[in-house]
C-alpha cells in the first residue's frame, strides 16, 4: 500500500516583473545590442510566505506565456515540478525550433526554465539546502568563467549605452573598444581578464569579414600564451569560408563555436577540421540528440538552463552527453546575478566542468540581489551557500530596473532593427560570407 503524501506548501503568489538592463552597443552576427536588454524576473511565494525568484531574457510573447502559466501553477505545490511540468506542457504543446537568430525565441523552455527555478528555490529554503544538493550534490565549491569579449560599435548605443562600472581599474578603456582593431581587443581582454580575474577568454565574431577576425585571433593568441581561446561567429560562415578560416583558427583555439549553420554543415566540418567544435545553435533541445549522434555535429553542446527548460534538464542532458562522448558546456546572454546565481549552482552539480562556463556578466553593470553585484575570484565564482539559490531581491533596484523597461519602449530583441538606425541598408543574413 502506498503511504499517504504529506501535502506541501503551495503557490499562492506569482509576480512576473519585466525589467530593462543598460546594455553597451556590442555587435554580432544579427546586428547590435539595444541600448538596454530585456529581463524578466518571475517570484513565487507560497501560503505561508517562502519566496523562489528566477530570472529569464525578457521578451512581451514570453511575458503574455508566463501570466498565462501563473494561472496554472496558482495552489499547486512547489515540490511536485513533475505535475507541474506535465501541466504546463499539456497547455502550451510543443516548442517550435529555436529559429536563425543567435537568441533563443522559444516560449516553452523559457516558461520550464522560469517556474522551475523559482520552484527550486522555493524548496531549497523549506529543507534548508542550496540548489545544487536538489541537483544532486556539490561536486566543487567554485565554478571557473571565462571572458567574454565583444566588438563594439564606436559612438552608438544612446547615453544609456556604455554602462556605469568604473570599479574595477581600466574598465572604462575596455568598454571604448570599437574599429576593428586586434590592439583594441587585446586591450579590452586585458582590461577584463584583470578586473575579473579570468583565465579562459572567447571572442564573438560573426561581424566583421572572418580574415579580418582571424587576425585578432592570431593577436590573442600571441599575447595571452597561457589562455584557452575559443571562438563563435554565430554561423555567420559557408561551409566553404568554414573549411578555410577554420584550418587557419585551429592552431589557436580551444573549440569553435557554430562556425556554420545546422547539424549537417556542422558535421561535414567536423570532419574537415582538427577542433572540437561546440554549439548552442544547431543541437538545442532533445529532439535535436538523436540527429546529433546520427551525424556527429559537434563535440561540445553549450548548454543554457533557459533554453532548455531548466536545470534539472540541464543535468538530463550532462547524463546524455556523457554516454554519447559530448562535453557540456554553459552558453550564457546578457543577464543579472539570479541567472548567475542558477548557472553556478549547475556548474557546481555537473559531473565535470572542461571549459570554463560563458558569461556576459563583466557587460552588465546593474544589479537586482540584495548585496550587490557578484565577486569573481581568479575567474571563478563560489557557489552560494544559503538555501535555494542563495540570493534574495533588492526590490528597489527591481522597481528601477522596472521602470528602465517601462519607459525604454524595447519589448522584444531585435539586433537587426538597431543596426538599421547605424545603416538603414543593413540586413541579417544566415550566411554573410
Amino acid at each position: 500500500m502506498i503511504a499517504s503524501q504529506r501535502p506541501g506548501p503551495s503557490i499562492a503568489q506569482i509576480h512576473i516583473t519585466p525589467i530593462a538592463v543598460t546594455d553597451p552597443p556590442l555587435l554580432n552576427a544579427a546586428g547590435i545590442h539595444a541600448p538596454f536588454a530585456l529581463r524578466t524576473i518571475v517570484e513565487l511565494v507560497t501560503e505561508d510566505g517562502i519566496s523562489g525568484i528566477s530570472e529569464i531574457p525578457g521578451s512581451a510573447l514570453i511575458d503574455q506565456a508566463l501570466k498565462m502559466a501563473g494561472d496554472l501553477i496558482l495552489g499547486k505545490d512547489p515540490f511536485q515540478m513533475n505535475l507541474i511540468r506535465d501541466e504546463l506542457r499539456q497547455h502550451f504543446g510543443s516548442d517550435q525550433r529555436r529559429g536563425d537568430a543567435p537568441w533563443d525565441q522559444r516560449k516553452l523552455v523559457h516558461v520550464f526554465s522560469a517556474i522551475e527555478v523559482a520552484c527550486l528555490d522555493i524548496v531549497g529554503k523549506v529543507v534548508n539546502r542550496p540548489v545544487c544538493d536538489l541537483l544532486g550534490g556539490k561536486r566543487r565549491d567554485q565554478v571557473p568563467y571565462a571572458a567574454y569579449l565583444f566588438y563594439k560599435q564606436e559612438g552608438a548605443g544612446g547615453e544609456h549605452g556604455f554602462g556605469k562600472d568604473d570599479s574595477a581599474r581600466g574598465w572604462a578603456e575596455a568598454r571604448q573598444v570599437g574599429a576593428l582593431d586586434p590592439a583594441g581587443v587585446i586591450k579590452q581582454a586585458g582590461s577584463m581578464c584583470e578586473s575579473f580575474g579570468f583565465k579562459s577568454i572567447k571572442l564573438k565574431g560573426g561581424a566583421f569579414p572572418p580574415w579580418e577576425e582571424l587576425e585578432a585571433v592570431k593577436a590573442l593568441f600571441d599575447h595571452f600564451t597561457e589562455m584557452p581561446i575559443r571562438f563563435d561567429p554565430n554561423a555567420a560562415w559557408s561551409l566553404d569560408t568554414a573549411t578555410e578560416i577554420g584550418k587557419e583558427m585551429e592552431k589557436y583555439l580551444e573549440y569553435l563555436e557554430d562556425p556554420v549553420r545546422g547539424q549537417e554543415n556542422m558535421a561535414l566540418l567536423r570532419k574537415r577540421l582538427n577542433v572540437p567544435l561546440a554549439t548552442n545553435m544547431c543541437t538545442t533541445s532533445f529532439a535535436d540528440l538523436p540527429s546529433s549522434i546520427a551525424l556527429g555535429s559537434e563535440d561540445i553542446i553549450l548548454s543554457d538552463h533557459h533554453f532548455w527548460g531548466g536545470l534539472q534538464a540541464s543535468m538530463q542532458l550532462s547524463a546524455f552527453c556523457e554516454v554519447f562522448g559530448r562535453k557540456l558546456s554553459m552558453h550564457s546572454n546578457s543577464h543579472l546575478g539570479i541567472s548567475l546565481a542558477a548557472m553556478t549552482h549547475l556548474g557546481a552539480a555537473l559531473p565535470e566542468v572542461p571549459f570554463a562556463l560563458d558569461t556576459h556578466y563583466p557587460w552588465q553593470s546593474e544589479e537586482i540581489i540584495e548585496g550587490g553585484r557578484f565577486q569573481f575570484e581568479e575567474g571563478s565564482l563560489n557557489v552560494p551557500s544559503g538555501p535555494g539559490l542563495g540570493v534574495e531581491l533588492d526590490r528597489p533596484s527591481l522597481e528601477r530596473l522596472n521602470q528602465n523597461y517601462l519607459q525604454c519602449g524595447i519589448k522584444e530583441r531585435d539586433d537587426e532593427a538597431e543596426m538599421q538606425k547605424l545603416d538603414p541598408q543593413w540586413k541579417f543574413e544566415k550566411t554573410r560570407w
